[in-house]
C-alpha cells in the first residue's frame, strides 16, 4: 500500500493524469464548437449532446477524486428525500470552505446521475479557463461579473433559458459569494454586527440576492433547495494537489431537502429566511465539530463506474501514440529537440499548477476581503 501510494505522487502520474485530462479536453471543445450550427437546427439536441460531452470532462475530475485518491463520501439525509435526488431539478446551496468542495458536489451529482448537466453560478473570470470554462459556456452556465447593477439581467436572463432544460439538473450556489478564510470572517462579521444580523462561527455572511434571484427565475421548474454542509473528518485540509497526490479524504455531508414553495417570493423575507439558514448550518457545524458527525441516518449513494471508464478510454485512446511519439523521439531526435520536449513538458507543468492554484484557498478571490460595509440584502 505504502508503494502504491508512492507511486501515486509522482510527477510523472500526475503528468499522465493531465495530459489526457488537457489533451481530451480540448479535443471535447472542438466537438462542442461543431454543435454550433446544430443550435439552430434543434435546441434540445443539441443540449443532450453537450451534456454528453461536457461528462467526459466534468468526470475525469470526479474519478480522480473517487478512483486515484480514493476519498469516501458519506451522506447524511432523510431517507425519505433520498429517491428524489437526481429525479427533480433542484438548487444547491452548499458551504464554500474546501479547496475541493466543489469536486465533492460534483461527485455527489455524478452519483445521482445529474453531473452532465449541473449548473453553477460561477464568477465570469472562470470562463476564460481552458477547457473547464470552455465547457461551461456550452452547458449554458451562468456566469455573473460580481456587479449587481449589471448581473441583476444577465443572471436572470440566464436562469430563464434554464426553463426548457431537457433534463433534471442540479444548480450549484455558493451563496457566501466567496470561500472562507478567517480575514474574509472577520471582515462578514462586523457587516453582520452593523445590521443586526446575528454572528457566524463557520460561514460568511450569504448573499442574499443572488439566492433570491436564483429562486425567483426558477420557480416552477425547480422542485425544491438542497441545504447542503460540508465537513471533513479529523480536521483534514484537502487540496486538489493532494487528490492528485493519491491521498486519501473522508467527506461528510449533510442534506436537507427543502421544498421551493417553503421560501418566500418577497425578497425581503427570502433574504430573513436565507439568514436564518445559514444560523442552522452553523449549528449543523457546531454538532459536527463536538460529535464527528451530523444529525440524522446516513445513506450509501452507489459509486458509479462511468467516470472511471469514460477517464480509461481517454486515457487508452491518448496515451498510445504518446508512447510512438515518445518512442520515436528517443530513437531518431537530436539533443537540442528532446532538451526542446522537456522545456515544453515542464512548461505544460508550470500551466497546469496555474489551473490547481485557482481553487487553493490561499489564492482565492479577493471578493469580500475589502475592509469596507458590504451589501450583502
Amino acid at each position: 500500500m505504502a508503494l502504491l501510494q508512492k507511486l501515486k505522487s509522482q510527477f510523472v502520474c500526475q503528468m499522465i493524469i493531465w495530459y489526457v485530462f488537457l489533451v481530451s479536453g480540448f479535443i471535447i471543445n472542438l466537438l462542442q464548437i461543431c454543435t454550433l450550427p446544430l443550435w439552430l437546427v434543434s435546441k434540445q439536441l443539441a443540449r443532450r449532446i453537450n451534456i454528453r460531452l461536457g461528462y467526459c470532462i466534468s468526470s475525469q475530475m470526479v474519478a480522480a477524486l473517487e478512483w486515484w485518491s480514493g476519498t469516501e463520501c458519506t451522506l447524511y439525509t432523510d431517507p425519505k428525500s433520498y429517491p428524489l435526488y437526481g429525479n427533480e431539478n433542484a438548487i444547491v446551496v452548499l458551504n464554500h470552505s474546501h479547496e475541493i468542495d466543489f469536486l465533492c458536489g460534483w461527485t455527489y451529482c455524478d452519483r445521482f446521475g445529474v453531473l452532465g448537466s449541473s449548473k453553477v453560478l460561477a464568477k465570469k473570470e472562470l470562463s476564460y479557463v481552458p477547457v473547464i470554462g470552455w465547457m461551461w459556456y456550452f452547458l449554458e452556465i451562468v456566469f455573473c461579473k460580481r456587479k449587481w447593477e449589471e448581473d441583476r439581467r444577465t443572471v436572470a436572463q440566464s436562469l430563464q433559458n434554464l426553463r426548457d432544460y431537457p433534463e433534471n439538473y442540479w444548480f450549484l450556489l455558493f451563496c457566501e459569494g466567496t470561500r472562507f478564510t478567517p480575514k474574509k470572517h472577520q471582515i462578514s462579521m462586523q457587516v453582520a454586527e452593523s445590521k443586526g444580523l446575528p454572528k457566524l462561527k463557520y460561514h460568511l455572511l450569504p448573499r442574499t440576492k443572488g439566492f433570491w434571484v436564483t429562486v425567483q427565475n426558477l420557480r416552477g421548474t425547480v422542485a425544491a433547495v438542497y441545504d447542503s454542509t460540508l465537513n471533513f473528518r479529523n480536521n483534514e485540509a484537502p487540496t486538489l494537489l493532494g487528490v492528485l497526490n493519491g491521498m486519501k479524504y473522508h467527506a461528510d455531508l449533510y442534506v436537507r431537502r427543502i421544498p421551493l414553495e417553503l421560501i418566500p417570493e418577497d425578497e425581503a423575507e427570502c433574504a430573513a429566511w436565507l439568514h436564518k439558514l445559514y444560523q442552522e448550518k452553523d449549528s449543523f457545524q457546531e454538532h459536527y465539530k463536538q460529535t464527528g458527525r451530523f444529525p440524522g441516518p446516513t445513506v450509501s449513494p452507489p459509486q458509479r463506474p462511468w467516470a472511471l471508464i469514460n477517464w480509461l478510454f481517454w486515457a487508452c485512446l491518448l496515451l498510445y501514440p504518446l508512447g510512438l511519439l515518445l518512442a520515436q523521439l528517443i530513437s531518431t531526435a537530436s539533443m537540442m529537440t528532446i532538451l526542446a520536449s522537456v522545456a515544453l513538458c515542464y512548461a505544460v507543468s508550470l500551466g497546469v499548477r496555474w489551473m490547481i492554484g485557482q481553487t487553493e484557498t490561499d489564492r482565492g478571490s479577493s471578493y469580500g476581503s475589502k475592509e469596507v460595509p458590504l451589501n450583502n440584502n
